[in-house]
């Protein structure tokens, strides 16, 4: 089993399995929360390196909306505030 555990304050600990049921993200374009399997989230690199499109913005990626894959790159880059170098 997996979960996630937060300290409440000193005399209380929460502990929740993570299931299928209950993993969220939110679409870093739209800001949509959305439901994500992380097996396959996790099936092509890191939790923490990846990003989960909503059904529409992932659409709008396919369909070339946005531009350039690399200028969608920049797009979350700024929006997130992170260092083009890295």
């Amino acid at each position: 089993m997996f979960y996630v555990k937060e300290n409440v304050n000193d005399a209380l600990e929460m502990k929740i399995e993570i299931s299928d049921e209950n993993v969220y993200t939110t679409c870093p374009v739209c800001l949509k929360e959305i439901s994500v399997d992380l097996s396959e989230v996790l099936k092509d690199g890191d939790l923490f390196a990846t990003s989960v499109l909503c059904s529409k913005c992932s659409r709008k990626l396919k369909n070339g909306e946005f531009g350039e894959a690399h200028k969608f790159h920049d797009f979350l880059s700024k929006l997130y505030g992170e260092d083009e170098d890295e």
